[in-house]
């Protein structure tokens, strides 16, 4: 299965279209190189392309050497740096080539944004375009699959997630085999080699009590005491996991209404089987008491994913009273509100009074009926 992503075209015209420096951002092993490759054969510039590893392209590419910046790049009309964020000071260079060389087509990827790693960041302010590559939506499956058949498949995405490597793989044994490779060469080593977090022991034992807290509000204060932390610490640590494509949060909507909550936060995967993988449960749906976390971590993920995918702007939250009103997802979107209650298995809809009595917002149940046209 050869899977073609949304962005793919608009990509390649805003290449051909703007002189922007476009970065494409995303986890390893989401198909950021895959697709990168394929917009330049389609775009069919003479490209000169530098991974991040051979260190004598990184030299120059760190160098803020005019000079050497051009002499590198000349005669091509387009460069390609995979992986920029190993390379030190990436935008004050990208910036430098794009003033001094005005008609070079620039793309770059990386597994983690600049500032993350410690680089310039104010320099490409104004002049750069950035795009996100997560693991595979469903709304791309339905390219390969009906809508019957891709629901059929619910479960396995459910476990498995949608790296595409996992989804192309046919096997269980398979699939758990690539997504322990993926959490243990990009999880625990390059974003905490890469990061220099300096309790990596820690940093795991905070990634798997993050997966076991997936639909709850994640309290950072008992989370440091269980780890012996301070507070910035694992507050540090989590924005680090964020800013790596692990994990996203929600914040509480409110509208400063002291019945609402929203001090802490809900904290999500954007894959559920890299979230399984960090508490080593591969078993089948029958077989678990996290279905309803599962099934709300991956619809939020997933509409998230469409967000992106479709270049549209909305803010998601999640609501919740002291007394007990709750919504799963909470949308904000061109001045209308939405509330979404994500059940799997409730068939009839029945919006909490106190979100009906104290705003002007509609209420949706996402089910498993319903779930694809929310998610497509």
């Amino acid at each position: 299965m050869q899977i073609q992503r949304i962005i793919q075209n608009v990509l390649i015209n805003d290449i051909k279209e703007n002189q922007k420096v476009i970065i494409l951002y995303g986890p390893r092993q989401t198909g950021k190189t895959t697709l990168s490759n394929e917009i330049i054969r389609q775009c069919g510039f003479k490209t000169l392309m530098i991974n991040a590893d051979q260190y004598h392209y990184v030299d120059i590419l760190s160098s803020a050497d005019r000079g050497q910046l051009k002499a590198l790049t000349e005669g091509y009309t387009m460069l390609f740096v995979d992986e920029a964020q190993r390379v030190p000071n990436i935008e004050l260079n990208l910036k430098i080539l794009h003033d001094e060389r005005p008609g070079l087509k620039i793309l770059v990827t990386g597994s983690s944004s600049f500032d993350l790693a410690k680089k310039v960041t104010e320099p490409l302010s104004g002049v750069k375009k950035t795009y996100t590559l997560l693991p595979v939506a469903q709304q791309i499956l339905l390219a390969h699959y009906n809508k019957f058949e891709l629901s059929g498949k619910l479960n396995e995405y459910l476990i498995y997630g949608s790296y595409p490597a996992v989804v192309t793989t046919v096997s269980h044994a398979g699939k758990q085999e690539l997504l322990e490779d993926i959490g243990n060469s990009y999880l625990f080593k390059e974003v905490i080699e890469m990061t220099n977090i300096k309790y990596p022991n820690k940093a795991r034992d905070l990634l798997r009590l993050l997966a076991f807290q997936i639909g709850s509000q994640v309290s950072v204060l008992e989370m440091s005491k269980a780890l012996k932390l301070n507070f910035e610490t694992v507050e540090s640590y989590i924005r680090i996991f964020e800013k790596t494509f692990i994990i996203f949060r929600l914040k509480g909507f409110s509208r400063n209404l002291s019945k609402e909550i929203v001090k802490r936060d809900k904290i999500y995967f954007w894959d559920t089987g890299i979230r399984n993988f960090l508490i080593s449960n591969f078993l089948g749906m029958a077989f678990r008491n996290d279905h309803k976390q599962l099934w709300e971590n991956f619809i939020i993920a997933e509409r998230l994913k469409f967000l992106s995918n479709n270049r549209i702007l909305a803010n998601p939250y999640f609501w919740r009273t002291y007394t007990g009103s709750a919504l799963d997802y909470v949308e904000e979107r061109e001045g209308k509100l939405m509330g979404f209650e994500i059940n799997p298995g409730k068939k009839k809809p029945k919006a909490p009074k106190t979100w009906v009595d104290t705003y002007d917002a509609s209420y949706h149940l996402i089910n498993k009926e319903n779930y694809l046209d929310f998610i497509t």
